[in-house]
């Protein structure tokens, strides 16, 4: 959201961000915003994200009394002020579907920013859809069949959303669709090239303007919305390193993963004779509060081919010549870095539209290769021999590196995703 906030600053529109005292940004990293703080409401109990369906809900409840008050007297105070333009619009994310109803309350255009890919939202939000043809509640044994709905997916590709009550997944969903149906049109993170079949299904399924305006972090300068600071360290290690010989590991800010699976990549990596970058941030290891240790006997086995980090500069470490592939959980944003610097992928999603993700890195875009048979060291030493250094991991190279192109030149005066941004701006100008 801070990313497509700069994006349209650099085409001349003031940026006021309305946020809630959960997960609060820090203004001072921001000092060409305004910040406005609203209540919202939410008990440390109803804060936690152990079970996203509640929270999400209660947000969307609890929120829209403060936000609207908020966002009626912002729109008093601009017509009464010389100085201020008045509001063009309100951009905000599809899962917040309350805001819809108040910006047609207040006669104000709202656009839907979905953080994640195209690809994924289209299967979200046929999530009610799937439900009536079946494939709810999920059977085991049904995993490996295909989607015929949504090809080239599994029935384990289907995003899956922790929560207790899946009732109200689907009332979550069926909210968030009609809302953005309503809206004046969808704003995504990505680019024409890269998901155009998906692009031109949702422009016929929901009937709005569909707005690729991404890489976004291509577009704008660096800015510091880490979760947590970066251990500049892995730079220093990754310049002792060969070209291209570096497996970076991070499975992002939310994944968790078991005692048991930890080691046995810890081991996989090991066995595989590469050099590695691992991320293993406080939580990644469920039931770990701290920075989880390497197993018993493992360091001196990976001496001088290994560093690990609690967090890392994501961006700079996909970007060094040093790195090689890079093994993600698939969350859109780490999917589409690496697909900008054109570094293939081991995929091991866990949760919401990750399935999706690297269902086409590796079946669709074939940049990347998908653990479906389990986290045994063996498949993970062999996933990341063929990846780093056999025939099949240099074909996926050069897919990337064509992907990675056309990520550049989308961005350039007469790309898609330039053209993209001179007819959202025009669009959010005319009403």
């Amino acid at each position: 959201m801070f990313e497509l906030a700069h994006v349209l600053h650099s085409q001349g529109f003031s940026i006021s961000i309305i946020h809630t005292q959960f997960n609060a940004p820090n203004p001072a990293n921001h000092a060409d915003f305004s910040f406005h703080p609203i209540p919202d409401g939410l008990s440390e109990a109803e804060a936690s994200m152990a079970d996203l369906m509640p929270l999400f809900t209660s947000l969307n409840g609890k929120c829209a009394a403060p936000f609207r008050d908020r966002l009626s007297q912002m729109l008093v105070d601009a017509a009464a002020s010389d100085q201020e333009e008045p509001i063009a619009c309100l951009i905000s994310d599809a899962f917040w579907y309350f805001s819809q109803d108040v910006a047609d309350g207040l006669g104000l255009p709202r656009f839907v920013l979905r953080t994640g890919n195209v690809s994924s939202f289209v299967v979200l939000a046929a999530l009610p859809l799937l439900r009536q043809k079946g494939y709810f509640p999920i059977q085991e044994s049904q995993l490996e069949s295909p989607v015929p709905e949504f090809p080239p997916l599994k029935v384990k590709d289907i995003p899956k959303v922790r929560t207790s009550d899946p009732e109200l997944l689907f009332t979550f969903v069926t909210r968030m669709r009609a809302a953005t149906k309503a809206s004046r049109g969808l704003i995504f993170n990505t680019f024409q090239e890269l998901e155009e079949p998906a692009i031109e299904k949702l422009r016929r399924e929901f009937g709005i303007p569909v707005f690729p305006v991404g890489p976004f972090h291509k577009s704008v300068p660096p800015s510091s919305t880490s979760l947590l600071p970066p251990d500049g360290t892995c730079i220093s290690w990754l310049n002792t390193q060969p070209p291209k010989s570096v497996l970076y590991v991070s499975f992002g800010s939310l994944a968790a993963i078991s005692e048991s699976d930890f080691s046995e990549i810890a081991w996989g990596l090991a066995d595989s004779n590469r050099p590695f970058l691992w991320v293993i941030r406080p939580g990644l290891v469920r039931g770990s509060k701290g920075v989880h240790p390497l197993p018993e006997g493992l360091g001196g086995t990976v001496a001088g081919r290994a560093h690990i980090v609690d967090w890392a500069p994501q961006l700079d470490v996909l970007a060094h010549p040093a790195t090689g592939g890079f093994w993600t959980h698939n969350g859109w944003n780490s999917t589409l870095e690496s697909i900008c610097e054109g570094v293939p992928m081991i995929c091991l999603p866990c949760f919401a539209d990750q399935m999706v993700n690297a269902r086409y890195v590796s079946d669709v875009w074939k940049v990347g290769i998908q653990l479906e048979n389990g986290i045994g060291r063996g498949e993970v030493a062999t996933a990341v021999r063929r990846l780093m250094a056999e025939e099949g991991g240099e074909e996926m190279r050069t897919r990337i590196e064509y992907l990675k192109e056309k990520a550049i030149l989308c961005l350039k005066q007469g790309g898609s995703s330039y053209k993209s941004l001179q007819s959202l701006t025009s669009h959010m100008l005319s009403f």
